[in-house]
C-alpha cells in the first residue's frame, strides 16, 4: 500500500503487519514491532528482552531487522544527568509507514529443494545437507557478540546458540536429557513446507557450526524431528567434559 492512501483500519493494519513479518519468518518480530509502534519514544533492545523474555541479543537482531528493513527508526540519547553510553531507541518514524506485502516464495524454494535432495542417495543428501548448516552455522556464530575470553563454555556455548535458533524463526530452548544437554525447537521455519528428514541435517549441521566456533567441536545428533512426525525438533549434544 503506497504511503500517500487512506490509513489503514486497525484490522487491516494488522493483517498487513503479520503478512511482512511471515515473510521475515519470526512471529516474535511481529510482537515487538506492535509493541514499538505503540510508544512514540521508542523502545531500547533491553525492554524488549524484559517485554517477550528474550536475551538481549535476541532482542536487539529483531529490532536491528527491523530497522534495517525502514520499520522503526534508531535514535540515541545520553541518560538523565548526561553520563554514561547513549542509550540506543528504537521507535516509529515520523513518516507513515509504508505497507509493502511481498510475495512468499519460501515454500517453493524449500519444496523445490527437498524434491531435488530427494533425487540424490539418502546419506549423500544429508551429508551435503549437513555441510550446508554447518557453513551458515559458523557465519551466524561470527557474527554474535563475543564472550570477551575468546571460546565459552560449553553450556553458554548451548545456550547462545538457542538464542541465535530463536532468533531466526526456531522458538529453541536447552535442556538436559541424561547424559547430553539437548537444543529443543518448538518451531521450526521448514514445517508446513518441508517433510523431508533430510532438511533436519541443515539443523544439525547449523547447531554443529555454531558449537564449533562458538565451544570446539561437538557431535550433534538428531533426537526428534517435526519432519517425521514428532512434537519438537531435538537436537542432542553430548556433554563435554
Amino acid at each position: 500500500m503506497a504511503a500517500d492512501a487512506s490509513p489503514l483500519r486497525p484490522e487491516e493494519f494488522s493483517s498487513a503487519v503479520a503478512a511482512i513479518t511471515s515473510a521475515f519468518g519470526d512471529p516474535t518480530r511481529r510482537q515487538i514491532y506492535l509493541h514499538a509502534r505503540e510508544r512514540a519514544d521508542g523502545v531500547t533492545a533491553s525492554e524488549v528482552a524484559e517485554r517477550f523474555g528474550l536475551h538481549a541479543n535476541v532482542a536487539r537482531h529483531h529490532l536491528d531487522k527491523l530497522a534495517a528493513g525502514g520499520y522503526l527508526e534508531v535514535r540515541t540519547a545520553r541518560a538523565s544527568g548526561g553520563a554514561g553510553r547513549p542509550s540506543k531507541r528504537y521507535a516509529p518514524g515520523e513518516e507513515p509507514t509504508v505497507i509493502d506485502v511481498p510475495v512468499r516464495r519460501d515454500d517453493l524454494v524449500l519444496t523445490l529443494l527437498a524434491r531435488t535432495l530427494e533425487l540424490l542417495p539418502r546419506e549423500l543428501a544429508e551429508h551435503m545437507a549437513e555441510q550446508v548448516g554447518i557453513e551458515y552455522g559458523r557465519a551466524m556464530a561470527a557474527s554474535l557478540e563475543p564472550s570477551g575470553d575468546g571460546h565459552r563454555s560449553f553450556r553458554s556455548a548451548l545456550h547462545a546458540v538457542a538464542d541465535a535458533l530463536t532468533a531466526h524463526g526456531f522458538a529453541a530452548h536447552t535442556e538436559g536429557r541424561g547424559d547430553d544437554m539437548s537444543i529443543v525447537s518448538d518451531s521450526c521455519p521448514f514445517a508446513g513446507s518441508v517433510a523431508s528428514p533430510v532438511i533436519c541435517a541443515v539443523d544439525r549441521g547449523m547447531v554443529k557450526g555454531m558449537l564449533a566456533t562458538l565451544y570446539g567441536e561437538t557431535a550433534p545428533e538428531t533426537a526428534a524431528s517435526r519432519a517425521q512426525g514428532d512434537d519438537a525438533c531435538i537436537t542432542a549434544v553430548p556433554v563435554s567434559l
